[in-house]
C-alpha cells in the first residue's frame, strides 16, 4: 500500500469538513426538503460510481452538468501519473468509457458523504470517501485498488442542465429518468414541488492511498 498526503486541507473540502453538525435548518418542513436535496445530492455521486461500473452510458452522464469539469491531475500525480482535466459531460464520459471499455472492470463504493447546500437552494457541495477498484479484464491479477476523496460542486438539474424548473418559492420540480440519449434530460413534474435531481459541476479527485498497479490500470 501507498499513502498518499492526505488531501484534508483543500479549499474544496473546507465548507463540509468544518461543520460540527449536518443540518442548516431546524424547522420540520424546512428539514424534510433538504434531506431530500441531500438524498438527490449523494445520488449524484451514486450515479457517477454505478454508471461506470455498469458500464451504462445513460446512467454515467446523467450524474453531470453539461459544462461539468473533471480533475483526476491530483489523484494520478500519487503514482507519478498526469491527467488533463476533462471539460464538458460528453467528453468526461466518452474519455472514461472510451478508456475503460472491454480493458478495465471497475467498483466504486461511496463512504462518509458531506453535504452543504447553499441557503438559495443553487448550488451545493459534496465531499466523499470513494473507494475504487480497477481490474484489467486480460489479467485480473493486475489491478489498482485506490481510496480517494471527492471534492464535488453540484447544481439543480433545472440550473441550465435542461431538466427541472425552479418555483417562486425555491423549490425544485423535475423528477424522472435519464433520457434514452443520455443526456440527462428529463421531463419535468411541475405539480411534484419537491426536490429534483442534482448534477456534478465540478469534481476533484485526491488520492489517500493506493495498491497495486495504477500505472498498469490507467496508462
Amino acid at each position: 500500500m501507498h499513502l498518499s498526503r492526505t488531501p484534508l486541507g483543500t479549499d474544496a473540502a473546507a465548507a463540509t469538513r468544518a461543520r460540527p453538525y449536518a443540518l442548516d435548518v431546524r424547522r420540520t418542513e424546512d428539514a424534510v426538503r433538504e434531506l431530500a436535496d441531500r438524498a438527490e445530492i449523494t445520488d449524484a455521486l451514486y450515479r457517477f460510481g454505478l454508471g461506470q461500473d455498469l458500464h451504462d452510458r445513460a446512467l454515467f452522464r446523467s450524474a453531470f452538468a453539461d459544462d461539468a469539469t473533471l480533475d483526476f491531475g491530483p489523484a494520478a500525480a500519487a503514482w507519478g501519473g498526469h491527467s488533463p482535466v476533462m471539460t464538458g459531460a460528453d467528453i468526461i464520459v466518452d474519455t472514461i468509457l472510451t478508456g475503460f471499455d472491454g480493458r478495465v472492470g471497475t467498483s466504486h463504493t461511496v463512504s462518509n458523504p458531506r453535504v452543504a447546500v447553499a441557503a438559495d437552494r443553487g448550488s451545493a457541495e459534496l465531499t466523499a470517501l470513494v473507494e475504487a477498484q480497477h481490474l484489467l479484464t486480460a489479467d485480473r491479477t493486475t489491478y489498482a485498488l485506490l481510496k480517494n476523496l471527492y471534492a464535488v460542486a453540484l447544481v439543480p438539474a433545472g440550473d441550465g442542465s435542461g431538466s427541472g424548473s425552479a418555483g417562486d418559492d425555491g423549490s425544485w420540480s423535475g423528477f424522472g429518468s435519464a433520457g434514452d440519449d443520455g443526456s440527462g434530460a428529463e421531463g419535468g413534474d411541475a405539480a411534484g414541488g419537491g426536490a429534483g435531481r442534482w448534477l456534478i459541476r465540478t469534481l476533484r479527485i485526491d488520492n489517500i492511498w493506493y495498491s497495486g498497479d495504477p500505472g498498469a490500470v490507467f496508462g
